[in-house]
């Protein structure tokens, strides 16, 4: 997937213009603190969002055009955009991290990518960090859509994380973007080794 051309070509489906609503929920109930990564951040609503709830919040996104464009939307956050890539972190951005906040960056990758997503987290979050996550966990696409975005099983999201890392909270949220009822997963875990 060449995103840097999607950002180009102005088809960005997953942009919805705003925070995660279940993000900004699960920020909202349960205060977090410290240095923060977002993978895959693109326009930067995350990114903003973090800021906006005391974290020293890093936007980090493989696709040039997409950093550019999230440091036009919010210009007071501009430094806090990098383009880099989450398989091969830079020597700064790793084991820099106390909190990772994962929204549409795996649901992004091809599933043969999931094991290498795990890798660039454990290289990024410092032990005793926590991933506070909004899964994208229906299986099922819509008729004729292959992805991505990538679904996958709740099963398959704790098979993933099965060993080093402990649920702290596990729940579908209440409150979602239209079209996403029934197809998301807050799930918080806590690096343990």
């Amino acid at each position: 997937m060449n995103w840097d051309e999607k950002y180009q070509k102005g088809e960005v489906f997953w942009n919805r213009g705003a925070p995660s609503p279940p993000m900004k929920q699960y920020l909202d109930r349960h205060p977090a603190r410290g240095r923060t990564l977002v993978p895959g951040c693109g326009h930067g609503h995350e990114v903003a969002l973090a800021v906006e709830h005391g974290l020293d919040a890093t936007g980090l996104d493989i696709a040039p055009t997409g950093v550019a464009e999230a440091r036009a939307l919010y210009p007071q956050l501009a430094e806090r955009f990098v383009v880099g890539d989450l398989f091969n972190p830079s020597a700064e951005l790793r084991g820099a991290f106390d909190v990772v906040l994962e929204h549409t960056c795996m649901s992004g990758l091809h599933p043969t990518l999931r094991a290498s997503y795990r890798h660039g987290i454990d290289l990024t979050l410092r032990p005793g960090g926590l991933l506070i996550g909004v899964w994208f966990i229906n299986p099922d696409l819509d008729p004729g859509d292959e992805g991505p975005p990538f679904p996958f099983s709740v099963p398959d999201l704790t098979a993933l994380f099965a060993d080093g890392y402990k649920i702290m909270d596990d729940y579908e949220p209440d409150v979602v973007f239209s079209g996403r009822e029934g197809r998301e997963r807050v799930r918080v875990l806590r690096r343990v080794g």
